[in-house]
Order: C-alpha cells, then sequence, then structure tokens
C-alpha cells in the first residue's frame, strides 16, 4: 500500500515536474536566442553548477522570468559555485579534500585503487594509518579485496576469513550499522594489522546499495580512538556508499541490481534447484525503489510443491510482489525482517513454526511452517514447509496425552511384542529403555488389594475377548503409590481369534482423592445439615410451646387483648419475638412485646429468660422503667451478650390509665376513632448494651373504645425504605375501620408492607 501511494505522489510530481521544466526551457529559448536541445544543456548544466536539481532550478528560472533576470540566475549560481571551490581553510577546506576523495575514488579502476585512494585522500589527514576494503561472499564469508597501509604479509594472511571467524568487520556486518572498536587489545578482537598496531582503533562502516551489503570498509588508526566527531563517521559512511558501486561492479558472485528489479541472473540453476526440491519453494528476487533501497522482493518462481495457505493457484503467486501477496508478514520481527537480513548479509536463516498469514475476502488464514532461507546470487530461496493435518493432529494428541496424564499401549499376544509410549513409562515410573510391563504381570505391580480386580479385567479381556476396565493403585519403582484406571479392548484377527490387545492408562489419583475429599465433605455437611434440623426444629418446639402461632383471645376485666404471632417462612430463621400480657395481684395488667436480636436455638431461648424475668420481675409492682432496668440487668449479666429491644405497659382498669417505657423498641400505636398516631419516643436503649442504662416513663389516658397496638419490626421493617416510612404505611393500614378487634389484626398482617421473612408479634388491647 506504501509503495503504491508513493508511486502515486511520485507520477503526479514527475507530471508537474516536467511541465515545469518544459516553461523553463521555452523562457531560456526565447531569453537567450537558442534552440530547444541548446537551452536543454543549458538547464542542465547549470543545474550541476549550482548543485541542485533540474527540477528546483526550473521553478526558480520561472519565478524570476517576469523581472527578466534569467542570465542573472545562472551568473549567481556559477558564482556561487566557484566560490565553494576556490574557498582557502576551515570547513570548505574539508568539503573540497572529501570531493577531491570523492572523484578518485569513482575514477579508480578497481577495489585496490580505491583502498589507495581513501587512504590518501580522505582518510589519512585524519590521522588513520590503514584501509581495508572487504567483500561479503554468498556464506557470509570476508574476503579482502583491496587495502593501504599494511604489509603485504598481512594482506596475504587475511586474503579469505571464513564465515566462523569473529572479525571487526563482522561486527558492522552483523549490525548492519557503523561499528567502533576504541582499542584493538582490549576488545580482544583479530583483524588486519593487529601486530602492527596492537592498541590501534577501528572504525567499520557496511558498504552496501539497495539495502544489500556488499562488503566492509575498515578504516584503522596506530593509536586508542578517541571519540570521533560526527561529521568524521558521516564522511566515513559516504566513502563506504562509494565502495559499495565499486564492489557491485567487481563482484563476481553478486551480480549488480538494476534501478528497479534485479535481473534474474544465474536464477536458471536456482530454478532447475527447485523444482527438483520435494517442499514448497519460492525463489524471490530483490524490487528497488527509485534511491535504489530494497522495498520487496518479487516472486520469480515456485515449484511444482509450492502449496499457499489462502489456498491460490501457483500463477496467482508467481510475478507478484510479496507483500502484496503476504502483506501480514511485514510484521515487525516477521518473516519479511528474515528476508532483508539474509538479503543484506548472506546469512542462511531457520525459522521454525513461523506464521504464514494470507488474506481471502479480508479473512486472515494463518498456518505454521517451518521456513528456511538461503541466498544465492541476487535471488533468495524461501522453503516453507507447512505442518499437514496428520502432523497437527499428531501433535495434539501428544499433547492431549500428556496433560490428561495417559498413556497408551499395544501387546501382540502372539508373538509377545510390547509397544508403550513415552507417556506409560513416565506413568510407571519408569526410564524409556526399561522393558514395558505385559498384561500377565500387572498384578505384580499393583496393590495386594487390588490383585482380584486385575484378575477379572483380565479374564474379561482375554478369555471373554471383550472390553474392560479396572482402577487399581499402582506401586512404583520409586515408592510411589499412583491410581490408575486401564481401559482395553482386545483386537482379533480375520477368524475371531485374539490377536492384539491394545489400550490406554491413566493416572486418576488426582480424581481420586478428589472424589475421596468430596466424600468425607458430603458426610461432614450431612451431619452439619442434621445438627442444624435438630436445632431448628427443638427452637421451633420452645417457640411454639411459649407462644403458640393462633393464640386465644384474652379476656379482662375493663379490656379486651387479641394477638397475633406470625412464625417466620423460612425454619432456619426461628427468632426471638416474644409478648405476654398477664393480670398482676394488685389487679393491673402487664402488657409486653419484645424482640431478641439474632435468629436459632440461642434466639429462642434468650427470649424464654426474657419474657419469664418480665412476669417475675412485675409482680413486685414496681413501673415500667424500673421493671426495664432489672430486665437489661438479666440480660447484660446473666444471658452472655444477649440484646434485645422490648415494650413493658402497665395497665391500670380503674383509672383507664397506661404507664409505659420502651427499650430500643418501636412505640405503640393509638387508634382513636378515625384518628391514628404513634405514641412518642420516649428515651431507653436497647437492653444488654450497657450495664446501667437510664429507660424513661411516659403516661396515656385511654377512652372507651380506644385501641392501643403493640408488635415487634418484622410487622414493618423493608429493605428498601426507612422505618420512619414503613411506620407511616403502618398507620395508613391502621386508620382502616374495621368491625371487630380480631378483624383489624387480621387486616394488618394482610397488608403488612415488611419483606424481611422475620417473626412477627402483635398485640391489640381495646378499651371496653
Amino acid at each position: 500500500m506504501e509503495r503504491l501511494r508513493q508511486q502515486a505522489l511520485e507520477a503526479e510530481w514527475a507530471a508537474d515536474g516536467r511541465a515545469l521544466i518544459e516553461m523553463a526551457r521555452g523562457i531560456l529559448v526565447g531569453r537567450l536566442g537558442c534552440g530547444a536541445a541548446e537551452a536543454s544543456r543549458q538547464l542542465t548544466r547549470l543545474a550541476d553548477q549550482s548543485g541542485v536539481t533540474v527540477l528546483s532550478l526550473a521553478v526558480d528560472v520561472i519565478n524570476q522570468a517576469a523581472r527578466d533576470g534569467v542570465s542573472e540566475i545562472a551568473q549567481q549560481f556559477l558564482k556561487t559555485a566557484a566560490a565553494a571551490e576556490s574557498e582557502p581553510a576551515g570547513e570548505p577546506r574539508a568539503a573540497v579534500r572529501l570531493r577531491a576523495a570523492e572523484s578518485r575514488v569513482l575514477a579508480a579502476a578497481d577495489v585496490q585503487a580505491v583502498a589507495t585512494a581513501l587512504l590518501q585522500n580522505a582518510f589519512g589527514p585524519l590521522g588513520a594509518s590503514g584501509v581495508a576494503i572487504w567483500l561479503v561472499g554468498p556464506d557470509s564469508s570476508l574476503a579482502l579485496v583491496g587495502q593501504a597501509g599494511f604489509t603485504q604479509e598481512d594482506a596475504e594472511r587475511w586474503r579469505h576469513v571464513p564465515p566462523e571467524v569473529a572479525t571487526c568487520a563482522r561486527l558492522a556486518l552483523h549490525s548492519r550499522d557503523l561499528a567502533v572498536v576504541a582499542c584493538l587489545s582490549e576488545a580482544g578482537i583479530p583483524t588486519i594489522g593487529r601486530r602492527q598496531h596492537p592498541d590501534g582503533g577501528r572504525i567499520m562502516a557496511p558498504a552496501g546499495t539497495g539495502g544489500r551489503i556488499h562488503g566492509i570498509l575498515e578504516v584503522s588508526w596506530p593509536d586508542r580512538l578517541p571519540s570521533q566527531q560526527p561529521q568524521i563517521l558521516r564522511q566515513l559512511e559516504a566513502m563506504a556508499e562509494l565502495c559499495a558501486h565499486t564492489l557491485e561492479e567487481q563482484s563476481l558472485d553478486i551480480p549488480p541490481p538494476s534501478a528497479r528489479v534485479a535481473p534474474p541472473t544465474g536464477v536458471g540453476e536456482l530454478v532447475d534447484l527447485a523444482d527438483h526440491l520435494n517442499d514448497p519453494v519460492l525463489i524471490l528476487t530483490p524490487h528497488l525503489d527509485r534511491a535504489g533501497r530494497l522495498s520487496d522482493f518479487r516472486v520469480h518462481h515456485t515449484n511444482s510443491r509450492f502449496i499457499d495457505p489462502a489456498g491460490r493457484p501457483r500463477s496467482l503467486v508467481t510475478g507478484a510482489h510479496f507483500l502484496e501477496a503476504y502483506p501480514a508478514a511485514a510484521e515487525n520481527n516477521g518473516l519479511f525482517s528474515k528476508l532483508e537480513r539474509v538479503y543484506a548479509t548472506g546469512e542462511p536463516c531457520h525459522a521454525p513454526r513461523t506464521a504464514l498469514t494470507a488474506f481471502v475476502d479480508e479473512v486472515p488464514l494463518t498456518s505454521v511452517a517451518d521456513v528456511s532461507i538461503s541466498r544465492h546470487g541476487t535471488a533468495l530461496l524461501l522453503i516453507w514447509k507447512i505442518e499437514d493435518e496428520t502432523a497437527r493432529l499428531a501433535s495434539l494428541l501428544q499433547h492431549a496425552q500428556r496433560l490428561g496424564r495417559v498413556g497408551g499401549f499395544e501387546q501382540n499376544t502372539r508373538t509377545g511384542a510390547i509397544t508403550w509410549n513415552g507417556q506409560l513409562f513416565a506413568l510407571f515410573g519408569l526410564p524409556s529403555t526399561a522393558s514395558p510391563v505385559p498384561l500377565e504381570d500387572l498384578a505384580a505391580h499393583a496393590h495386594p488389594h487390588d490383585v482380584n480386580s486385575i484378575g477379572r479385567f483380565l479374564r474379561t479381556l482375554l478369555h471373554r475377548l471383550r472390553e474392560s476396565s479396572v482402577d487399581f493403585r499402582l506401586r512404583r519403582p520409586d515408592g510411589i503409590t499412583r491410581h490408575i484406571r486401564i481401559v482395553a479392548e482386545p483386537v482379533l484377527d480375520a477368524h475371531g481369534r485374539l490377536y492384539a490387545v491394545r489400550g490406554a492408562c491413566q493416572d486418576i489419583s488426582a480424581q481420586h482423592w478428589t472424589e475421596v475429599a468430596l466424600a468425607a465433605t458430603r458426610d461432614q455437611l450431612a451431619d452439619s445439615e442434621a445438627e442444624s434440623a435438630d436445632r431448628t426444629k427443638l427452637a421451633l418446639k420452645l417457640q411454639h410451646a411459649i407462644m403458640p402461632p393462633a393464640p386465644a383471645t384474652l379476656e379482662v376485666p375493663g379490656i379486651r387483648i387479641a394477638v397475633r404471632y406470625r412464625p417466620a417462612e423460612s425454619h432456619s430463621l426461628v427468632g426471638g419475638d416474644w409478648y405476654d400480657s398477664v393480670v398482676l395481684p394488685n389487679e393491673k395488667i402487664l402488657i409486653s412485646v419484645g424482640d431478641v436480636a439474632g435468629h436459632g436455638i440461642q434466639a429462642a431461648t434468650g427470649m424464654v429468660v426474657l419474657r419469664n424475668a418480665l412476669r417475675g420481675l412485675a409482680v413486685t409492682g414496681a413501673g415500667p422503667a424500673q421493671l426495664l432496668s432489672w430486665l437489661n440487668a438479666v440480660a447484660y449479666h446473666l444471658t452472655g451478650n444477649l440484646t434485645a429491644t422490648a415494650v413493658c405497659g402497665i395497665y391500670d382498669p380503674a383509672t383507664r390509665s397506661l404507664r409505659w417505657a420502651r427499650a430500643g423498641h418501636l412505640p405503640p400505636v393509638l387508634v382513636r376513632g378515625d384518628h391514628v398516631q404513634a405514641l412518642p419516643l420516649v428515651p431507653g436503649m436497647l437492653l444488654g448494651a450497657l450495664p446501667d442504662p437510664e429507660f424513661a416513663e411516659h403516661e396515656v389516658q385511654l377512652e372507651r373504645e380506644d385501641i392501643l397496638l403493640m408488635y415487634t419490626d418484622g410487622l414493618i421493617e423493608r429493605r428498601d425504605i426507612s422505618v420512619t416510612d414503613a411506620l407511616s404505611n403502618l398507620l395508613t393500614v391502621a386508620s382502616q375501620h374495621k368491625e371487630s378487634l380480631d378483624k383489624r389484626l387480621d387486616n394488618l398482617l394482610t397488608y403488612s408492607a415488611s419483606d424481611t421473612d422475620d417473626d412477627t408479634c402483635l398485640i391489640g388491647v381495646q378499651v371496653r
């Protein structure tokens, strides 16, 4: 995509540039009075002398043509070029030296002349003592093709460097970038001229064109190399690029690439080689951009064994650009980067299990293959072997057996030959060189208690000729006991006679101990459930014995008392709600409602303690506040961290007055005709919270037909609204007129807004 976009932009720029150049030529023809050919030569000559492109000069000519300054422009360019050549000292002098070295390098007839010119004109003035030019072979070997400043003996010794030998030049070849060795004695890397200057320094630069490295330029200094200025390093890189052109022309092994696509020189033999290989092969030739840099490869040839991951025929892949056919190869560290490295360095590459992705209708199809890449001249030989379905399934089977701890076996009953896979040796704790265990000797390796089970397994398998399985405890040579399950089947010949037995063994130790743990957990859970059920049943019996769910209406002088008790729907939520009404010796009436915190047997027993304690304390004739104070002492000191709420009232039938107190409980509700109100919240903390809290009393004068309602929070409590709103809903329901006290209480229970599934106690007191 990037190449196509760049080609489109270049086409647009080329069209615009041609139009501008033609316009500038026309201006020169009209102004200078020359022909079209002479105007073209003048425009090219001025552009070369000024160091700019023809297009840039054409733009300047057009911009200044209106001022009739074409001749001045030409003269100005010529003066600028002459001034740069005649600069006497400073940085321009270095530029003159660089241009002189470039001209001599370009004029050199061979690589040896290039090395001499570089040392005399470019690096000698910088203090360098020698220059070596190495040619990179197809196998990454190095050949010394040019040198200056070194002895003839060193040149003969370093004429050829095999690919496995590490030298200074190979540092630049591997990194594909500039490499610096400050001191040879400290680095310990061998190279040419080390005997002459053992403490000298080296700078190596790769010499390449079109993304391919043809050789290495190595420059030596006699002493330790100080840090170099960036301009010197840039000069060395520029000289290395000039060397690359000479190496490219004189190399016998590497034919030069063209401006666009490298010609398939010598590829015919490579095609013949590819057609004789049994694996899929692609022959790739480099594709270079306008600047001569490697941008892609073209698929020059695919052999008859070629298999495309996307299922495309060979004709659609051959001739296409590699990145167009396989765009996913351009990912970081992908296949294309490996192709680039092999093309640049010549080092072969083998990449097992490489992902090959092709797109079909924008859907990626990925295959896994073993990839091998090698360079032959300018071409690359790409071999990939895609894993077939059989190999992939075999690999999956091996992994499944390993993860499932399963081993397979086969035993020939006629010859006695036994075949085990590697996983089965591991299950039995035997080395892979050990002899497999025959089925007849299996009992000798099992726990004594499992011998009979193995015998039944063998009789079913070998005599009845039926598939069979057995679980037993295997005693391994290392002293470890494992739980093993064997599943086997008989293999019969054409006459129905037993020929072999094949099967599988699985280590089920983890499953066995999991089942043991689950069984123990189930037993423990069953005991806990039974114990919990017994405790719940006891709590229910205790609760129902004291407070039956449907108590009878209580008739006492002056008032009528009705009670409703609604137990929790879930037996696991047996609570401690309680109520009581009793005529005291002084003919006054005790009316109380309470709620012990929590559920279960502890709440039920706590309720019994508090209810009976309050009844006994009321015989003393004390007021409600004093009774709650004594009851708090019972809850705090005698019941063990028990807390509860309660409302206690003493009604005097003679005066129709009610004295009451509360301990953290909701206030009673008074219904008088059509008016319903909650009595005030007098101070009073819940029972059992503090050792000596204070309780206040409140007295209310009742009238004839008044109804007083006392209740526990199970009647109104909801999870989604506040207690204040819940109490307001209760007052609304209580205001509904009913014919009798019983119907009024039933109506309150029916339209109760509670959703906590808690016990509910409700007492209604009606004055006669």
